[in-house]
């Protein structure tokens, strides 16, 4: 018998209790979160697709490309070049993925109000 308060998505509900806490618990206003996480993501060798979920995030709370190259630059020297070589690649791929799926939304949305 299934649960009926059971969630379909039990690990994006987890990961966002995760978050909601760290951020309550951190102290930091949320660009220095964003930031760190940047950092994070670059030093555990992060897939794209992690990028691309915190930097819609980045964006929403204000930062920037020059904030993005700023944390590269400065975790580089304690990361490494080839994470962060990595890193930036890993970043232009979602964000190729995140201006694909837009494009398609708006030629859906164009195409529907012909």
């Amino acid at each position: 018998m299934s649960d009926p308060t059971a969630s379909d998505t039990p690990v994006l509900d987890l990961l966002e209790r995760m978050t909601v806490d760290s951020v309550a618990t951190s102290g930091l206003d949320v660009q220095s979160i964003a930031l760190v996480r940047l950092a994070a993501l670059v030093a555990s060798g992060a897939p794209a697709v992690s990028y691309a979920l915190n930097l819609a995030v980045d964006a929403e709370v204000g930062l920037n490309a020059d904030d993005v190259r700023g944390v590269l630059a400065a975790i580089a020297p304690i990361v490494g070049t080839s994470r962060v070589a990595a890193a930036t690649g890993r970043i232009a791929l979602a964000l190729k993925v995140a201006i694909d799926v837009a494009s398609t939304d708006l030629e859906d949305d164009l195409d529907t109000s012909e």
